[in-house]
């Protein structure tokens, strides 16, 4: 998970140029099927564009997906892509049960 901000420079872009720009984007995730993306939006609600977040069981094939994406003509336009937070999913009860359990 981690926030994503893109240049001033890709919002001067054609809304064209920039559907182009995202569709090899996507394109470069196709084969990397163990990864989903979960996008959300928050364009002037706060410093981010975007928080995007990758759910996988397979840690591996998400660095290989990051590392692939890096190439993209879109990457040009990233101005920020960290804090980059790592996250382990589990149901809510477990989550607590183990706060509880923590001194």
């Amino acid at each position: 998970m981690y926030p994503f901000i893109k240049t001033r420079s890709w919002y001067r872009l054609s809304p064209h140029a920039r559907q182009g720009m995202m569709d090899e984007h996507i394109a470069a995730s196709a084969p990397f099927k163990g990864v989903h993306l979960n996008t959300s939006y928050s364009y002037g609600i706060d410093d981010q564009d975007f928080v995007v977040a990758f759910d996988s069981d397979y840690p591996q094939e998400f660095v290989d997906l990051v590392g692939r994406l890096r190439y993209t003509e879109a990457s040009l336009y990233m101005q920020r892509d960290t804090p980059m937070f790592a996250c382990a999913k589990a149901p809510i009860d477990a989550i607590l049960a183990q706060l509880a359990n923590t001194e």
